[in-house]
């Protein structure tokens, strides 16, 4: 039985709750990105109340009824992400491209002839998928930590476990715990962390013979001055698809609704290695450098509702009013680790690998982001171009982790709650016409999500983009580029100390558009 208890414990398929999920996590889901079309990212998404785009109607449902004719449209776009990072006064760079199909979809008008009842004279469906983020990322840091080792991770974790979780029994051997890994049950996370790291020399019990110890002392010399970098990789994407319906009223009021149906697909691999050069312990072990990996797998499927009106104040004037609902997300993770110690007694090296390539598997569970208003205004000019704002506001202290009844997802909604607010966006978009040309351009500012305004910094943007019409054809391309700076702590526990991230993302995205 004891054998059974201790070998699960790094390896079992529900090991609670408690894996070490963040408000990151969340703000994966919760934070807008711009996307769909060319002529949408041109204007920098200010369409809340222009619609005639297949992507607007992601903002306010009733614009897919400003459309006058059948329509489709197809998008491709060439991501580039450029990350600058300081860890520790130390520079690193890391870039990554891809390019993707990031939306398609139609939609079908439908006039009424009725002359008895011609009021309501419209009616438009719509069908439209979109990336709503792209994942594929990388990230490099590196420096000299001149306090903390990330042994302070594992040993954090371990400090109050009784030793005999950490410890194999007489007779057990590697092949005999993987043997039992994936068995229902286990200690949960934390155990596992304290487990890698004691079967990593990483940190040793005061007292070996007592199985009841829970006092530990670390292997990894103090003094600090601790070389570490880390490598983050990340794969993936949210998708949504809208299905859509509007109606317009005597061609001056138009209502919307959409039902989105989202799904997401996200890899994340980090590694992180750390060493030293400080002095040798005179008796013992002596970590002298290990490497930490880590691949998260998340997927799952969400559901949000959209709700939607634009008024034509007058025939150049138009304002629009849309409710975007929470997305709710149901989610799993799956997880993999590996730990790889050098470790030296001042006469022999000892190399270390605690690698089971077991997949942990979570219990499902759920995100609810928060819910978005939108207020919008566009003005036509000569019916040869447009000016139009929005203005997005979104509450990221409602973002919630579920089940709540679980102490670990109350205590960080407790935290996402105190540290979160409310925030505005602004965009700003224009477009003008020459005879079969489309010039256009916009402008984005959002608020940073965090009280704070440091751990995740505002976003400014700006779009260029430009269009022609072939007559029922239409080609548009169009480039972006939005920045943001982040800190990003390594980890939670033990080793908190955080990277400055100055993210650029750059985009090109070509639409080809037709009537259908």
């Amino acid at each position: 039985m004891k054998k059974i208890l201790y070998t699960i414990l790094i390896g079992s398929s529900l090991l609670g709750f408690s894996q070490e999920t963040t408000t990151t996590d969340a703000l994966r889901y919760a934070v807008d990105n711009l996307n769909g079309t060319a002529r949408f990212r041109g204007m920098s998404g200010a369409f809340g109340a222009v619609g005639g785009d297949l992507s607007a109607i992601n903002i306010n449902p009733a614009g897919s009824v400003i459309f006058t004719n059948n329509y489709a449209s197809i998008s491709g776009t060439n991501y580039n992400k450029y990350n600058k990072s300081n860890y520790f006064n130390t520079n690193t760079k890391e870039s990554y491209g891809t390019l993707d199909i990031n939306q398609l979809g139609a939609v079908l008008v439908f006039n009424s002839n009725s002359k008895e009842n011609n009021d309501w004279n419209k009616i438009a469906v719509a069908l439209n998928y979109e990336d709503t983020n792209n994942f594929d990322n990388n990230i490099f840091s590196a420096g000299i930590n001149p306090n903390n080792s990330v042994g302070n991770y594992f040993i954090n974790f371990a400090q109050g476990l009784p030793l005999s979780n950490l410890q194999f029994q007489s007779g057990e051997n590697t092949s005999s715990l993987y043997a039992y890994l994936g068995e229902t049950g286990g200690l949960g996370f934390p155990a596992q962390q304290a487990f890698l790291g004691y079967q990593g020399l990483l940190f040793e019990a005061f007292d070996d013979n007592d199985p009841n110890n829970t006092d530990y002392y670390t292997n990894i010399p103090t003094g600090g001055n601790y070389y570490q970098d880390n490598y983050i990789q990340s794969t993936g994407y949210n998708g949504k698809v809208a299905a859509n319906v509007a109606t317009a009223y005597k061609d001056k009021i138009f209502l919307g609704m959409n039902l989105n149906f989202h799904f997401t697909d996200y890899v994340r691999s980090s590694s992180l290695y750390e060493s030293n050069n400080n002095p040798l312990y005179s008796s013992g072990l002596t970590v002298e450098s290990m490497q930490f990996d880590n691949e998260l797998y998340t997927y799952g499927t969400g559901f949000s509702f959209n709700l939607g009106a634009i008024a034509k104040v007058t025939e150049d004037l138009r304002l629009g009013l849309a409710y975007e609902s929470p997305t709710w997300y149901t989610l799993n993770d799956e997880l993999t680790q590996a730990l790889y110690t050098r470790t030296t007694d001042g006469i022999t090296n000892f190399n270390s690998t605690i690698a089971p390539n077991i997949i942990n598997i979570y219990p499902t569970y759920k995100i609810q982001t928060p819910s978005k208003w939108t207020g919008s205004l566009a003005y036509i000019i000569n019916k040869k171009g447009l000016i139009s704002i929005d203005l997005i506001t979104k509450d990221y202290s409602s973002t919630k982790f579920r089940p709540t009844r679980d102490s670990f997802f109350r205590s960080l909604n407790n935290q996402m709650s105190q540290n979160l607010t409310n925030t505005f966006e602004y965009r700003i978009g224009g477009e003008y016409k020459i005879k079969q040309w489309s010039l256009r351009g916009g402008y984005r500012f959002e608020e940073s999500p965090y009280k704070n305004g440091f751990t995740v910094g505002d976003l400014t943007g700006y779009s260029l983009g430009i269009g022609y019409s072939f007559g029922n054809t239409k080609l548009d391309i169009t480039y972006d580029q939005a920045n943001r700076t982040d800190e990003t702590s390594l980890y939670n526990v033990g080793l908190t100390d955080a990277a400055v991230i100055d993210k650029t993302n750059s985009n090109v995205t070509l639409s080809l558009s037709f009537n259908i």
